[in-house]
């Protein structure tokens, strides 16, 4: 499987299954529309009929046996060796959690999945023993595996800060027990941080996601607290503070979002990136169509448009000599991760779980209070392993669409949740999603491609 895209006056060729990215001239790119295998030995009388009326017949010939070669040599139309990992796919130790200390938040964001952070069960804080449980649940379930993830989340897991340190205490009593190595993340809206809290955060977190979502106006409009008023001033400076004591050995991002109403996102990450802030995620906000700020479908040319527009920026930053991450444009063209991470990604009920302060157990968070898919309680013990089984086999190899996608090993079947909640099954791909995922990837894999290039020559 090849695909091909034109962008910013380069002709791109991507061989699907090797990973092989090339930039190729008008001829090489018009030939592969026409031509595909089992080759023959010269190329098709049609075919030379129909080019020639643009091209030479003997630039024609020789650009056809040039294809013909690389086929041979598996650069070209390679074949699919990862379909034998994903039939092999089984299901794994548990080695990360989501762990819902708080479903409580000072804000009241009108684009929030988790109905503004109670999901829609209720405002509450999970208690220190329910996290000590969980720990102990993710140790258990662990297995063989060392390293282990916690991720506290909400809500806004400030709204319990007492339980955070007394969990992140109590973790790392077991690492010397259970000879095992915690990593810990944490999501804030900032609203709440203290001084003592950036410190313990820059001291204990391995890595630290920081929601804003833009320009003032931008976050303003969407992120609000519970008397309506925006957030944007006090977070921004809160946010400089906590990078500012980071220091550069631990990981940290600025995590925003688009709607309808910042379709012009580009904006908001040169904005966040003059603020300070190098490391840097902005994603669209995937809702039910009636809502006002929903993306649709007419939306997509402007949101195509504007992720050119920001790779031009970015690239312009990059020649100065400065530096910026756009954790959307980050690529590895040399097929980056182990190949079942690349057939069913982020691990969601398989491999990654999330607790809420009941205690229940869904396969992520994006997932919590879909009874359907409570896994289990970690107060009695239950734990669905048929539904563990069954998110093992969510791979591309098991979502139709995925399977025939050329964008599969880049995305690895999409979100398992977002498909759920807009097409009503974990292996049906949603579209609008996957359109603006595969533009995105386009733009990425040209600038990676380019990057290389200029750094070969």
């Amino acid at each position: 499987m090849i695909h091909k895209f034109k962008l910013s006056g380069h002709n791109v060729l991507l061989d699907v299954n090797s990973g092989g990215v090339h930039i190729v001239d008008d001829l090489t790119y018009d030939l592969l529309d026409n031509v595909e295998p089992p080759f023959e030995d010269k190329c098709p009388e049609g075919v030379m009929k129909k080019l020639s009326r643009s091209y030479d017949p003997g630039e024609i010939e020789e650009c056809y046996e040039e294809i013909v070669e690389l086929y041979k040599e598996k650069i070209l139309f390679s074949e699919d060796d990862y379909e034998k990992f994903a039939l092999a796919s089984v299901a794994s130790p548990i080695k990360a959690m989501c762990l819902h200390v708080s479903h409580d938040c000072n804000l009241r964001c009108k684009y929030c999945f988790a109905s503004t952070g109670d999901y829609g069960v209720g405002r509450k804080n999970m208690p220190l023993e329910i996290a000590k449980k969980a720990i102990d649940f993710l140790i258990e379930k662990s297995y063989g595996r060392k390293f282990l993830e916690v991720d506290f989340f909400g809500g806004e897991p400030s709204m319990n800060y007492d339980v955070v340190k007394e969990t992140v205490k109590y973790a790392r009593e077991q690492e010397k027990i259970h000879d095992k190595v915690f990593r810990f993340t944490t999501t804030t809206n900032g609203m709440k941080l203290t001084d003592e809290m950036i410190d313990f955060i820059n001291q204990e977190m391995y890595n630290v996601v920081l929601s804003i979502d833009g320009r003032k106006e931008v976050n303003d409009r969407m992120r609000v607290r519970v008397d309506g008023t925006g957030c944007y001033d006090r977070i921004t400076e809160n946010f400089k503070r906590l990078v500012e004591k980071r220091g550069n050995d631990k990981d940290w991002y600025v995590r925003g979002t688009y709607t309808k109403y910042n379709l012009d996102f580009s904006e908001d990450v040169m904005h966040l990136y003059d603020l300070g802030f190098e490391q840097i995620s902005v994603e669209p906000v995937m809702a039910d169509p009636s809502e006002p700020y929903a993306i649709t479908e007419a939306d997509l040319p402007r949101i195509f448009k504007e992720y050119e527009v920001l790779a031009d920026k970015i690239t312009r930053v990059r020649e100065s000599g400065r530096f910026i991450n756009f954790f959307h444009f980050m690529l590895d063209l040399d097929q980056g991760p182990c190949a079942i991470k690349r057939l069913r990604g982020c691990g969601c009920g398989n491999e990654y779980v999330a607790v809420t302060p009941d205690g229940d157990i869904f396969p992520c968070h994006q997932f919590v209070g879909i009874d359907e898919y409570k896994m289990g309680s970690i107060l009695d013990g239950s734990f669905d392993m048929k539904m563990k089984d069954d998110f093992a086999r969510a791979h591309v190899y098991t979502k139709p669409e995925c399977k025939k996608c050329w964008a599969k090993f880049y995305c690895s079947g999409g979100c398992n949740a977002n498909n759920y909640m807009y097409q009503g099954d974990i292996r049906a791909a949603h579209k609008l999603s996957c359109q603006i995922q595969k533009k995105r990837l386009e733009v990425a894999i040209l600038m990676k491609a380019l990057q290389l290039m200029d750094t070969a020559e």
